[in-house]
């Protein structure tokens, strides 16, 4: 069989067998995969994340939906985002928070060309939801390649552990126990997010 350029195959692999794109074939395999969350790190492995349960995917709905009434009665300041969105961080790993936030100052700062398709920045604000098959160590270097991008806050919410883990650049992580609920702090101020209503 003769094969073209736009024939495709399917491949299993193994995750001992790291599969390394640039950001430009990221890209085509994004557009040409949109069922499939796909993330890059900055050495430019492919990581593609498995659809969450239904536990989390219903966590994360009421999380952005929280995040979304903070920001119109906020006066729609700023770009929210859910966890469709790919960035390009300065280091070139391309991530897909769960839920994040951008500054309208730093989002104007873009010029057209860096809000291509991923943009080119890392978000203020962060939030990562740990699923049942997510490694709890990975998600947490995934935080700190956040904040040593440029985040300034980032919530891990473990919904298993009931504790969440809290980002700040320049300063030590803080662990809060079964915490009921989470303050945005000085990044989305007025924000409270209330972890009874996401549960």
């Amino acid at each position: 069989m003769v094969t073209t350029p736009t024939d495709s195959i399917s491949i299993n692999l193994p995750s001992a067998i790291g599969l390394f794109v640039t950001q430009e074939q990221f890209t085509k395999l994004a557009a040409a995969n949109p069922d499939l969350r796909l993330e890059r790190t900055a050495q430019g492995e492919l990581i593609v994340n498995p659809p969450t349960g239904w536990e989390t995917g219903e966590r994360n709905s009421k999380i952005v939906g929280e995040l979304y009434l903070w920001w119109r009665h906020s006066g729609e300041v700023g770009k929210l985002f859910d966890s469709s969105t790919g960035f390009i961080l300065p280091n070139g790993a391309i991530r897909s928070p769960d839920a994040c936030w951008v500054s309208q100052q730093r989002w104007d700062n873009l010029t057209p060309q860096q809000k291509a398709t991923f943009p080119k920045i890392c978000p203020d604000f962060i939030i990562e939801l740990r699923s049942n098959s997510d490694p709890l160590s990975s998600l947490q270097e995934k935080m700190q390649e956040y904040i040593q991008n440029g985040a300034r806050l980032g919530w891990l919410i473990d919904p298993q552990q009931k504790r969440v883990e809290i980002y700040r650049s320049h300063s030590e992580v803080e662990v809060l126990e079964n915490p009921t609920e989470l303050s945005g702090e000085d990044v989305l101020v007025g924000f409270v997010l209330n972890l009874r209503r996401v549960d």
